[in-house]
């Protein structure tokens, strides 16, 4: 006699199908803009507000190199360096952490990525167009001294001068080529962040007030 309690072949794959068609239903809106241009501030304020599942890719990508394993290792090497961390790593840390609040109807809301074409690109594949992408733009002498006056008290490892100034070189470098590519999807919305944080929410506000 069979095992009553046996699951059928497949099953565990046929519920992972439908938690990535799931997926790829969801609303998603991505926020984009430099180290210190006011991301995470902002970010806090719509979770508040709106009720979207956040995840911030740095901190995700901190998580793990907290862990004593060899990616955790891998990625702390990369991070400590100022450098981008391979694109499949990326992509499965947001996947398996978007597909543990499927069951949030209200969306995602992802700030720091895509960091370049190649991860928006990949991102398009994985759960598809973003609902739009929201982008503040600071100058560098601003981002750099909200960032320095941020480790004073943040104690992340990847808050000291030397790696600031690689991870701005590495963001202005990949910038344009984001900025281009959402903008010819109609998806971009540009708002200055070197206002008052109140002012910048205001602006960020009216751009998710117009999707409904």
């Amino acid at each position: 006699m069979g095992n009553c309690n046996s699951k059928p072949a497949g099953s565990g794959q046929k519920r992972r199908q439908s938690s990535y068609e799931k997926l790829k239903s969801q609303t998603v809106i991505l926020v984009l803009g430099g180290p210190g241009s006011g991301r995470n501030t902002q970010c806090e304020k719509i979770v508040a507000k709106y009720g979207y599942n956040h995840f911030c890719i740095g901190d995700l990508l901190r998580v793990e190199a907290s862990y004593s394993t060899s990616r955790g290792r891998q990625i702390r090497d990369i991070m400590q360096k100022g450098e981008s961390v391979a694109l499949d790593i990326v992509m499965e840390l947001l996947r398996d952490n978007m597909l543990t609040k499927l069951d949030n109807e209200k969306g995602y809301l992802i700030d720091g990525f895509p960091r370049d074409v190649a991860q928006a690109e990949a991102f398009e594949k994985m759960v598809g167009l973003p609902k739009v992408v929201i982008m503040y733009e600071c100058s560098a002498e601003t981002m750099v001294k909200r960032l320095l006056i941020r480790g004073q008290t943040s104690h992340r490892f990847d808050d000291n001068e030397e790696t600031i100034k690689r991870r701005m070189e590495g963001y202005f470098k990949q910038e344009e080529s984001i900025v281009n590519y959402y903008q010819n999807k109609n998806l971009l919305r540009k708002i200055l962040g070197e206002e008052s944080q109140e002012d910048v929410f205001l602006k960020t506000c009216a751009v998710l007030d117009s999707l409904e």
